[in-house]
């Protein structure tokens, strides 16, 4: 990858993960965490899966970035962005399942800053 790209996409993915390695990590631990999304032949959901992904990212060095890790961030990223624009009414937010499933993809609509 170029460059530009890789500085393009750790940006976009550092946007849209506002989570740390640690918050995550423990989410995912969590009931609520496993509770939702599409699950697969193992029982866990295509989120949760990303989830375990994003915490291995994030505390990987960026020199130690592959390829594959790239293509993950941008996937993230877009996830974010698309689950985004979905956000149901502001009185469900907080314990709704589209709440919880951008949690998975390292992403806490309620958290400021």
């Amino acid at each position: 990858m170029a460059d530009e790209d890789t500085g393009t996409i750790r940006r976009e993915f550092g946007e849209a993960v506002n989570m740390t390695a640690s918050e995550l990590e423990k989410w995912l631990d969590s009931d609520e965490s496993q509770a939702v999304g599409q699950k697969d032949g193992d029982g866990e959901s295509t989120g949760h899966a990303s989830g375990r992904r994003i915490v291995e990212l994030l505390r990987r060095k960026n020199d130690d970035l592959t390829d594959d890790d790239y293509a993950h961030m941008r996937k993230v990223h877009g996830y974010v962005q698309r689950h985004l624009a979905q956000e149901p009414a502001k009185e469900d937010v907080e314990t709704s399942k589209w709440r919880y499933s951008l949690m998975n993809w390292g992403h806490d609509p309620l958290k400021k800053g």
